[in-house]
């Protein structure tokens, strides 16, 4: 059994922390230790103590002064929208019709995907993320080409093929049958496989039929133990149109609970323009609201209402992600920062701690995947981030003046970047390196 010892300033959350006081909230260790053995962390805590645990001949290496947190997770990203990242000027509908359907149809090209998989990947590690909800395009060959390169570098990541029959170019579009079948195929051969998981992936009601629809709630009937994730309120364009397809529906959640596709490991994109319907349905079945801010801010769908959502009499329960290429970068400290900024205009705040908690243990949470990854608990896979908060001038002016951990974090948060994170650990092994472009 190969052993490593980790030192350094370590911090996870045992639960959302209600406040910057809230010490309960979370374990930090100004001189902590993680032991890790077989990509798990088989002890933590106070670094002498720890060391006393791992006995001779482990390896140690010695992060100080740097911070060691639960690698981070991210809920929702196109990985097939790398080339799309940073497309100008439209709304959502348009934004897919000119940008993004043009863009997956280079996937069926399955040399292209594995070449977008590893470049993909490779981003994520870099900014991180070890774990993520992930959209492959509409053929089979790209979530193929993903779980290869993810089972290969032994992550913990869900993804599925997208399934789409309708409203889109003949070169990203499926059939009811076909994208069936391909998913039936993917997941006997990937769910499982390793640290991989599949989600059943209808892209949105727009772009499926009725009879695709059918096809993916039976799915989810016959593999309940599966995610499944899809979009729902993005755009006021998206919901209008939705209703049109749908005339019977009451509202766009309908739709989907009409076909079983709402449920606790159901993750739904986005979220903005809820009613209190369609809030309550989403919290009855403990479905999974997805906020997205910086994709959000970009197309200009509109402020996702956080602190509502979390407090309200049914309250939701939240994720957050980077979307990518609707987003505007791979980083989930970018993510935080923008969407500590979204709930600032809906008159709230979100304490570092909080934001903290939301991308590691809190989306670990959401994804239903935290008796695994998003804490620095024993027993659980060892996917950690090492974090610099003096990694650029400005950071390093900054914390100059820096004299408390939530100060740290904040500043980590808000100046943060793929510089920040000085080496990720993917079920114990380092990971991170520098790629070029």
């Amino acid at each position: 059994m190969t052993s490593t010892l980790l030192r350094g300033r370590t911090l996870s959350f045992l639960r959302w922390p209600e406040s910057i006081d809230d010490h309960a909230a979370w374990r930090y260790e100004e001189d902590g230790g993680l032991l890790i053995r077989d990509g798990r962390i088989v002890a933590a805590g106070a670094y002498a103590q720890v060391e006393k645990q791992a006995g001779e001949g482990v390896a140690k290496i010695d992060h100080r002064p740097h911070l060691l947190l639960p690698g981070f997770i991210d809920a929702h990203v196109h990985f097939p929208q790398m080339q799309v990242i940073a497309s100008y000027g439209a709304e959502l509908l348009d934004w897919l019709n000119k940008y993004t359907f043009p863009e997956e149809t280079k996937f069926q090209n399955a040399q292209h995907g594995r070449r977008i998989a590893r470049l993909f990947l490779d981003e994520m590690v870099r900014h991180g993320t070890t774990t993520v909800a992930a959209y492959c395009s509409v053929h089979k060959a790209s979530a193929e080409a993903f779980f290869a390169e993810s089972h290969d570098r032994n992550m913990l990541n869900i993804a599925g093929k997208v399934m789409m029959d309708r409203n889109a170019p003949d070169g990203v579009l499926d059939t009811p049958q076909s994208g069936y079948d391909d998913s039936k195929a993917l997941i006997r051969d990937w769910h499982g496989k390793g640290r991989q998981h599949y989600a059943i992936t209808p892209r949105f009601a727009i772009t499926s039929s009725p009879e695709q629809l059918e096809m993916a709630g039976a799915l989810c009937r016959e593999h309940p133990d599966l995610h499944m994730q899809t979009h729902l309120s993005e755009n006021h364009a998206e919901i209008a149109f939705t209703q049109e397809l749908y005339p019977w529906s009451r509202d766009y959640t309908d739709v989907y609970e009409h076909y079983g596709l709402l449920g606790k490991k159901s993750l739904f994109g986005h979220c903005i323009h809820l009613s209190e319907r369609e809030a309550d349905a989403l919290s009855n079945n403990g479905s999974v609201a997805v906020f997205c801010p910086t994709s959000n801010l970009f197309l200009g769908s509109g402020l996702f209402n956080y602190q509502r959502y979390r407090t309200r009499d049914k309250a939701l329960r939240i994720a957050a992600a980077t979307d990518v290429g609707g987003g505007t970068n791979y980083s989930m400290l970018r993510t935080m920062d923008e969407g500590y900024k979204v709930i600032a205009l809906n008159g709230e705040k979100l304490n570092p701690f909080q934001s903290f908690w939301q991308l590691t243990r809190g989306n670990a949470e959401a994804l239903s995947v935290a008796d695994k990854v998003g804490t620095l608990d024993t027993g659980t896979d060892a996917d950690i981030v090492v974090l610099d908060a003096r990694a650029t001038p400005a950071m390093r002016l900054r914390m100059e003046t820096v004299g408390s951990l939530a100060e740290e974090l904040f500043l980590l948060q808000t100046l943060g970047d793929d510089r920040t994170v000085r080496e990720v650990y993917v079920a114990g092994r380092p990971a991170k390196r520098d790629m070029a472009a």
